[in-house]
């Protein structure tokens, strides 16, 4: 059988050892081909295609729940539940996703874009089988890193307070999140990984039994359970595993992630046993692909590049640095001359770009692990003793950890400053990771301030302002490349505090845009100029608080206002201008241009600012729709659909 043949997991029953290796080759093959040609998640799935080929051959996939933390690393599981012919789609516009979601297939069983849920999730539902009194199997697959969030020991702790609830846990150890995994936990399974691997006993026991005088031959269908019940004693009774059975689970392990017929062994055996199960798989993340094995961080996830030579093509033309670039090269050179300024990451390391702040001082950088609630109280507690706390944590991320800013870090009015990497559209990875909502769930919260800049030499200003204001502090800023805008390389001044700017002035309608949205609103500035509209545009800086000393008579004179933001307008910036303008009793007609109430898919940013209304000539149609005849409006309407 071929893998382009596969349309239902349940094929993979019955098929040879020797056929899931060439489906597993073939996985492989696939998998590398189609990333390299569309970026995405590379080393993950690599690691694990013969976990999920011998678990799916040990289950009835019409019945059983498999739950996938995270979802990065299913991409072998897609390959096999009927998505073959439309993975070379993946993470583009309308076409297969980049994790796991309920609407593409009815296999994947639990949608997830963020760590350490997958436990929770298939507790949830082994209670309701049981609650409802039917009979099927439930799996979670984690791995070690995602096993350093809180969120997944409660599950654990939970599940093993539960001995009739059966649930299996698989552990994926690979050593790593995405970069190399921190504290007590992985290095607690990184001494399990160098114990020696269960062995099951050999058929001689068999041998043995039959040739006992007057029994062997007799024994017929009970030797196979004799046999079995040996089997799974010799599993349980490797004790390196304690603290899992401490907890309530029955411990398996190490086995080895990409011995097929070992894998296979196990899980036939794991799901005999009665109660929560947890068995422990090591892996090696990128399996197969050279450059991936041994760059595990930097294969983690790949543009397009090529397979040849395991690089990326190079650009036509230099790009201007990234946000995430410009924020760690400054926050080093103010934490040079400041032994109080410590960088705080939760597992994204690279991808905030701390690891440079790890190079060049590394005793001013704590990665927590992927535990962003920790990470925020931790940074509370740094401030409470006079340190400077910078949580580079991206905007999706921080969703996790509301209560601590709330509980911790504001009510307690603490210095903590927070980076948010990754706010607003970021492209192929879906909803799960849109930075929509930190405008709005930031400035409801009492004693905080809320800053965004136009460009990367204002974010510059703005890491100065962060760490000098005496209180909590959030700075958020896009995905991706800034504007290529001269820099300076120290002496920067700190912005005041709730003070915006007028950058170019005209009398027919405001424009009021904050952070990215600054530069789009100047380019539809231009093209309204065309049309005979002036506009008046102001980089607002902050959302909270608003300089309505600026935006309040700029308002009243003008009397037509424009907000633009690129986060949700639900309780957005846009919300909290025109909030502020009621609260004066400045009755001017506010048109709010940002996200509206949907959820934002995966596709390239160009094609969601786009299919949102948010490319500065969208943005002066729409505007001209509002001031000029029904034939304007009817051309943005149609623009709109």
């Amino acid at each position: 059988m071929r893998l382009s043949e596969i349309t239902h997991p349940n094929q993979l029953h019955r098929l040879s050892i020797a056929q899931l290796e060439s489906i597993a080759q073939e996985i492989r093959n696939k998998h590398l081909e189609t990333i390299a040609a569309t970026g995405g998640h590379l080393g993950p799935g690599l690691g694990v295609v013969e976990l999920t080929l011998a678990l799916y051959q040990t289950l009835d996939l019409d019945h059983d729940k498999v739950v996938w933390d995270v979802g990065h690393q299913a991409y072998p599981h897609k390959l096999i539940t009927g998505r073959y012919d439309r993975f070379h789609t993946l993470r583009q516009k309308d076409g297969v996703a980049g994790y796991l979601k309920r609407s593409e297939s009815k296999f994947d069983h639990f949608g997830a874009g963020h760590a350490s849920t997958s436990i929770s999730a298939a507790l949830g539902m082994a209670i309701a089988r049981d609650a409802k009194g039917e009979n099927f199997k439930t799996v979670a697959i984690i791995g070690d890193g995602a096993l350093t969030g809180g969120m997944a020991l409660e599950a654990i702790n939970h599940a093993g307070h539960l001995p009739k609830t059966n649930l299996m846990v698989v552990l994926n150890d690979n050593e790593m999140s995405i970069s190399a995994n921190v504290g007590a936990i992985p290095r607690y399974l990184n001494r399990l990984r160098l114990t020696q691997p269960v062995k099951f006993l050999s058929g001689t026991i068999e041998e043995q039994v039959r040739n006992l005088p007057f029994v062997g031959g007799s024994l017929g269908d009970e030797l196979d359970r004799i046999k079995d019940n040996i089997k799974i004693l010799t599993m349980v009774q490797n004790k390196v595993g304690a603290v899992f059975e401490e907890l309530g689970f029955t411990y398996i392990g190490p086995i080895d992630g990409h011995n097929l017929k070992e894998l296979i062994d196990t899980f036939q055996m794991a799901h005999k046993l009665q109660g929560p199960v947890m068995v422990h798989v090591a892996t090696t993340k990128g399996k197969g692909y050279s450059y991936a094995e041994a760059d595990r961080v930097g294969y983690h996830a790949q543009g397009s590049f090529n397979l040849d030579t395991g690089k990326s093509a190079p650009s036509s033309k230099p790009k201007p640095p990234s946000y995430s670039k410009v924020f760690v090269d400054t926050l080093i050179k103010l934490a040079e001359k400041d032994k109080r300024i410590i960088g705080i990451t939760a597992a994204m390391a690279t991808g905030t770009g701390l690891d440079k702040l790890q190079a060049k001082l590394p005793e001013q950088y704590i990665d927590v692990g992927i535990a962003e609630q920790h990470a925020v109280t931790l940074a509370a507690g740094l401030a409470c003793e006079g340190m400077r706390p910078v949580a580079a944590i991206y905007s999706t991320f921080l969703q996790r950890a509301f209560d601590q800013i709330i509980h911790d870090v504001c009510i307690q009015k603490l210095h903590v400053f927070f980076c948010l990497d990754r706010a607003g559209i970021v492209g192929a990875d879906g909803p799960t990771h849109q930075g929509m909502y930190d405008i709005a769930y930031l400035r409801c919260i009492p004693n905080i301030v809320l800053m965004a800049p136009k460009d990367e030499a204002e974010l510059q200003q703005m890491v100065v302002t962060g760490l000098e204001y005496d209180g909590a502090i959030a700075m958020r800023y896009p995905r991706g490349n800034g504007y290529g805008v001269p820099l300076k390389s120290e002496n920067w001044e700190p912005i005041p505090i709730g003070k915006a700017e007028v950058l170019r002035e005209g009398k027919d309608v405001l424009l009021v845009a904050f952070g990215s949205m600054v530069y789009p609103a100047l380019q539809a500035a231009e093209i309204l100029m065309e049309h005979g509209v002036q506009a008046t545009v102001v980089n607002a800086r902050f959302a909270k608080p608003l300089d309505m000393d600026l935006i309040a008579p700029l308002a009243q004179t003008i009397s037509r206002v424009v907000t633009l933001e690129e986060g949700c307008l639900m309780g957005g910036f846009g919300s909290a201008v025109l909030e502020a303008l009621m609260d004066l009793q400045i009755l001017v007609p506010v048109h709010r241009i940002g996200v509206p109430d949907v959820l934002v898919d995966h596709a390239s940013p160009e094609q969601s600012f786009a299919e949102l209304g948010l490319t500065s000539g969208q943005i002066s149609d729409r505007i001209l729709a509002e001031i000029q005849p029904e034939g304007a409006k009817q051309k943005a309407d149609l623009i709109q659909k």
